[in-house]
């Protein structure tokens, strides 16, 4: 099957594109169901006890059972699953039977997996010539470190991200973001590759293997780490709030009546540093820095501490919402941190629709992060539940048999 032609706007981007899925990592999964939010079908290969994602808390009702994780319910929206023992040894015919017609195969096993398993990317390649097989794996598929083990923490420490996660005081360590933003960057350099690969399909005809290393595509995500590396060999150092730099920088998160603002606060460009003059007066707020020596970007440079102080005070005895709002409608760069369960309640966010309700069998609908694009040229795809174990063995391997 190859990706449909029909751009009306009633269709899915990635409609007609088959995909499988042989992954247990938070990487692999995102990849495909980055795919199938976007239209793609999406069968999800699992052994006969479910994917180890199954069995990774919160779960629904505190239902440990492997069909109520909320963590396999997200990344593995708008799936279908059939289960394969792998390491049968009818497991590769079988395999082949789904891989036939198959746009993509998105593999999570490590070499050392494939090993055991039996199982080759290169012959698979070589079978299935038309096939974009994207290798997703912590090191890559070659090298010293190929079969090494890592986790969200791991890949984000030793590709250099976490050097720059955590707050000023370097006495205490670094601190691991939230939201497997390790695994979730190598899926956007998955998702690029695969469509690259895809692209060059269209012009050879032939597949290929995309080998996708975690580890690789951190070590390229730290903004501005490498540059000043490369170039005056300065290391940067983590800020609370704030992109890490070679030196300190003044601090941007200001604690406000209710909660906090994060407010770049420039002090060497005259527009901003006026708007903000002007936004004082208009709250009699009597700060002093409207006095003529504060005309000058070297004086303010200079008086920085005195400025901060005054901003800090400033925004304590106002609220966080009303200081965003007057910021913003100034022109200045201002907003509120929000707590992630505030985002539920976010005005632009409903504006925009962007939760989707997604139906689940026996319970109310289930509220989900939609997707953050939308295209003029493309419908949205009808977000459906993730899927029980195995409950499209029937369909699929009958529908690929039949194919065959």
């Amino acid at each position: 099957m190859t990706v449909s032609n029909d751009k009306s706007p009633n269709t899915p981007a990635y409609r007609g594109l088959r995909v499988v899925e042989l992954a247990d990592s938070p990487a692999a999964e995102f990849t495909g169901r980055l795919l199938s939010e976007m239209g793609a079908e999406v069968v999800k290969v699992e052994p006969p006890q479910g994917s180890a994602s199954r069995r990774i808390g919160p779960f629904a009702d505190n239902i440990d059972d492997g069909e109520h994780s909320l963590h396999f319910w997200y990344y593995n929206g708008d799936k279908r699953s059939v289960v394969l023992d792998i390491g049968a040894p009818s497991a590769r015919a079988e395999l082949d039977r789904l891989l036939d017609g198959a746009d993509v195969l998105i593999s999570g096993l490590q070499p050392f997996e494939l090993q055991a398993a039996r199982l080759s990317l290169e012959q698979i390649s070589n079978e299935h010539p038309k096939l974009i097989v994207a290798a997703m794996t912590p090191y890559g598929l070659t090298g010293p470190w190929k079969n090494l083990k890592s986790c969200d923490l791991v890949a984000l420490a030793a590709g250099g991200p976490l050097h720059m996660c955590g707050y000023d005081d370097h006495s205490i360590p670094p601190i691991r973001p939230g939201g497997n933003q390790g695994y979730h960057t190598g899926t956007a350099f998955a998702h690029i590759g695969i469509l690259l690969a895809l692209l060059e399909r269209q012009r050879t005809g032939k597949g290929q293997i995309v080998d996708l290393s975690n580890h690789e595509a951190l070590a390229v995500t730290v903004e501005l780490a490498n540059p000043y590396w490369f170039y005056p060999r300065s290391l940067v150092l983590r800020q609370t709030c704030r992109h890490a730099q070679p030196v300190r920088t003044q601090p941007t998160l200001f604690e406000c009546a209710d909660g906090y603002v994060y407010f770049a606060l420039v002090v060497t460009e005259e527009k901003p540093w006026l708007l903000l003059i002007d936004w004082l007066k208009s709250h009699d707020f009597e700060s002093g820095l409207d006095d003529p020596e504060f005309l000058s970007a070297a004086f303010r440079q200079q008086n920085f501490d005195r400025i901060q102080q005054i901003v800090e005070a400033f925004f304590l005895v106002n609220a966080a919402d009303q200081m965003y709002r007057e910021g913003q409608e100034r022109g200045l760069p201002i907003g509120t941190l929000n707590a992630p369960e505030d985002l539920f309640h976010y005005r632009h966010l409903r504006d925009r629709a962007f939760f989707a309700a997604v139906p689940h069998p026996g319970r109310a609908p289930v509220e989900y992060p939609g997707a953050a694009y939308r295209f003029s040229a493309f419908s949205p795809v009808d977000p459906k539940p993730a899927p029980r174990l195995g409950e499209a063995n029937l369909d699929f391997l009958a529908v690929a048999a039949h194919e065959r």
